[in-house]
This record gives structure tokens, C-alpha cells and sequence, in this order.
């Protein structure tokens, strides 16, 4: 039996246990990467760009492995304590209630920490700990010292795009890690998973990946953010329910690359040659 948790600061810890394998489709070796670097007890950084499958291969890895995952969604109002635990107070008593980092170290899972760089750095530090050959975590408030079992790996994951000199990770927390590059995958394996999630037809899978080629050569000339994969799997739920294809396009794909009319209706043309009226 293995149990997932998903961590978010403020909505709590959700677990299901018995759950299939994720799917995700292998671009090269990031597969035997992440498990060589789980055997060795190494930390790992992932980049890639927003909705690229960083997430996805995460929780995928975890069920492969047979291990707990703890996902923590980072933000600016990310503290230490979110991430550790803290005392609160229930029934007239003071009681400790692990964080969801503490909770990955005692159960000996994968805690996955993502876009990192919206933390704060004094938060971001706490990890040093457990990211060189240590692979401690102190915690201050109850005096404990706790040793991480080997089967646990602390994975952290950012934007590069989204980064600038205030939200970058600092250079000491950078090299504490062994880094993977994701970015879109090519059409042939990024239609597949289109089809996979959605129930779309693969003819309409690829024209929606063509499309989305089409808008990604736009990104950085046009667009602050490039069309990810997680929007063409939205535009094809909705294709395969029956709307229009330009409709959907246009809600799950367009709108939220710009708020824009100028640039909406640029991309729209791109739309339109892809799914002519």
C-alpha cells in the first residue's frame, strides 16, 4: 500500500492510499536520473517551464519508487515553520503537529517543493540540513534531531522564466543540488499524453500540438509565458465533450496566455489556421 500527501500552506494534508501509477510519457532518461539519485540519497532540482510535466514526473517517480510523496505549493508567506511544524493549541492543551517536511523525513518519503523560489530565502535555508551528507533536520522548538532514513529525497522545482534578481535560489542552495531540465515535450511523445488525459482523438491531439508549436515560437516576443501542455489537455477535455474547436481553443488556450485583445486576437488567428472555420 502507498499513501500520496499533498501539502499546501493553509489547506491542509490529503492522503489516498492504493493509487495507480501517474501516467507520464519518458522523454530521455529522466527516469533512471531520478532513481540513480534516489539509490545515492542526492537532492534534486527540476526546471522547467510552467505546466511542462515537472509535477507529473514527481508524483510518478514516487509511485514507481513505492514511497509517500509530500507536495508543498511554495508562495511568499512560506515560512519555516509551514514547512517543519509548530505548537498548537486544541482542547486546552499545547500540542506539536509535524509540517509536511518533517512528516517526509520520519516516513522516509519524497518531499517536493514546488517553485521554490517563491519562498522566502530564510525559509529555503532550513533545508541545507538535509541536503549535504548530513541529511539532518534539526527542530528547534521540541530539541530534536532527526536523521533521515534512506528512502527519503527532498526534490525542489522552479520557472526559470519567472525568474529575477529577487526570486532566484542563492547560489549555496543551488549547488546543494544534482539538477534535471524539463521543457514541452517533442509532438510525438506531447500528443500521446494529450490523447491520454483527455480522451481526444490522436488526429486532434496533434493539431492541437501543432498549434501549440505554432503560439510556443511566439513566447518571449509576445508572450511573457508559453502555451504548456496542461492548457492543450484542457482545450481537448472540452473538444472531446463536444464543443467547438475554436472555442475551446480560444477558453483553454488563448485567454489565459493574455489578457490582451490585441494579442488575443493575434493568437486567434494562429487558431484559426489550425482549425479553420
Amino acid at each position: 500500500m502507498r499513501t500520496e500527501y499533498s501539502f499546501a500552506s493553509g489547506g491542509g494534508i490529503q492522503a489516498g492510499a492504493d493509487r495507480k501509477v501517474p501516467y507520464y510519457q519518458p522523454q530521455g532518461q529522466e527516469r533512471e536520473l531520478f532513481t540513480q539519485a534516489w539509490q545515492q540519497q542526492l537532492p534534486v532540482l527540476i526546471k522547467g517551464p510552467t505546466g511542462c510535466g515537472k509535477t507529473r514526473f514527481v508524483a510518478h517517480m514516487a509511485a514507481k519508487l513505492g514511497v509517500p510523496l509530500f507536495t508543498v505549493s511554495c508562495h511568499d508567506d512560506l515560512t519555516a515553520a509551514d514547512l517543519i511544524g509548530r505548537h498548537l493549541i486544541t482542547a486546552g492543551s499545547t500540542v506539536w503537529v509535524d509540517g509536511p517536511l518533517t512528516q517526509a523525513v520520519r516516513a522516509g518519503g519524497i518531499c517536493y517543493l514546488d517553485e521554490v523560489v517563491e519562498a522566502r530565502k530564510d525559509t529555503t535555508v532550513v533545508l541545507h540540513p538535509l541536503t549535504d551528507d548530513r541529511r539532518i533536520l534539526p527542530i528547534e522548538r521540541t530539541g530534536e534531531v532527526l536523521q533521515a532514513p534512506p528512502g527519503f529525497m527532498l526534490v525542489v522545482s522552479y520557472n526559470p522564466g519567472y525568474q529575477h534578481v529577487l526570486k532566484t535560489l542563492k547560489p549555496s542552495t543551488r549547488q546543494r543540488f544534482a539538477a534535471m531540465t524539463f521543457d514541452f515535450p517533442r509532438p510525438e511523445v506531447e500528443a500521446p499524453v494529450v490523447v491520454n488525459e483527455s480522451g481526444v482523438a490522436s488526429g486532434m491531439a496533434e493539431r492541437l500540438v501543432g498549434l501549440a508549436n505554432s503560439i510556443r515560437r511566439l513566447a518571449g516576443v509576445d508572450l511573457d509565458e508559453a502555451v504548456s501542455t496542461r492548457l492543450l489537455v484542457y482545450a481537448a477535455k472540452l473538444i472531446a465533450a463536444g464543443m467547438d474547436p475554436r472555442v475551446a481553443c480560444r477558453s483553454a488556450v488563448v485567454e489565459p496566455l493574455s489578457d490582451e485583445p490585441g494579442t488575443i486576437a493575434a493568437l486567434m488567428a494562429v487558431v484559426d489556421t489550425q482549425f479553420p472555420a
